[in-house]
């Protein structure tokens, strides 16, 4: 039976791992194996990696560092950045990562889908959707929110399913480090537009809104960056995730009392 996912979401800049509030103010909080090596004791269900320099400069993956993480990885590895062909979907998965996530790509040249979709398999092929609020509407931004574009969110979601895509990454940039809570209104419009499977992304700042999420949505994926990486109201860096138990305990309130 397919179940919700909790995925913690990790940000490599420069090299190291960091959290940022609003696609801003980048905070180091350690290296990005030790975290891998963390949340492999801690049983995650997946992992998502974003290299939020890569596209934005122009460069390639740093294929050096993503096979170091796949190699110590032993749970499904999600990986987006600078990836703009078909090659470079293929030496990913070769790497070990199960999913390859696109934004700027998929906006730009959508035809990158479909082809990939038929070189590694839709399973793969993951459509990252960055949003935020621009004279009072959601719209669509890549290069890590720098640039605008003139699909909205919903229409690129759709183009997105419609070239073969195997999943939606939904990720609220208003909302990205604040920790008050997923944006449910933008996700509203989008689960209705599209069949495709869903990852939520942005605000998450407690169990509870994860459970919330779940509660209305069902199988979908609830991801978090600074849930995972920090504690306490002083941001103490802590990396942490919910025990089997307590994940199990969320997903079942949630069902029952959908």
């Amino acid at each position: 039976m397919l179940r919700p996912r909790i995925i913690p979401c990790l940000l490599v800049h420069k090299g190291g791992l960091v959290k940022t509030v609003g696609f801003d103010q980048p905070k180091y909080v350690g290296d990005p194996l030790n975290a891998v090596r963390i949340f492999n004791e801690k049983e995650v269900d997946e992992l998502v990696v974003l290299d939020i320099d890569a596209t934005r400069e122009g460069r390639e993956p740093d294929y050096k560092l993503i096979a170091s993480l796949a190699a110590e990885c032993r749970m499904p590895l999600a990986y987006g950045g600078g990836v703009k062909s078909v090659e470079q979907f293929e030496r990913l998965v070769s790497l070990g990562v199960e999913k390859v996530s696109i934004g700027a790509a998929a906006a730009l040249t959508p035809d990158l889908i479909a082809e990939a979709a038929s070189r590694v398999g839709s399973q793969s092929v993951v459509v990252v959707i960055d949003v935020k609020l621009h004279k009072s509407q959601y719209q669509a931004w890549t290069h890590n929110g720098t640039r605008m574009v003139s699909s909205g969110p919903v229409e690129l979601a759709r183009l997105a399913q419609a070239k073969g895509a195997g999943e939606i990454v939904l990720n609220d940039m208003d909302r990205d480090g604040r920790m008050q809570g997923y944006n449910l209104d933008l996700l509203r419009q989008m689960r209705a537009a599209v069949s495709l499977p869903i990852t939520c992304l942005g605000g998450a700042g407690s169990l509870a809104d994860m459970a919330g999420l779940i509660r209305e949505f069902g199988v979908i994926g609830a991801a978090a960056g600074s849930l995972f990486v920090f504690k306490g109201k002083y941001r103490a860096v802590l990396i942490n995730y919910p025990s089997r138990a307590d994940k199990d305990a969320l997903v079942a309130a949630a069902r029952s009392s959908a």
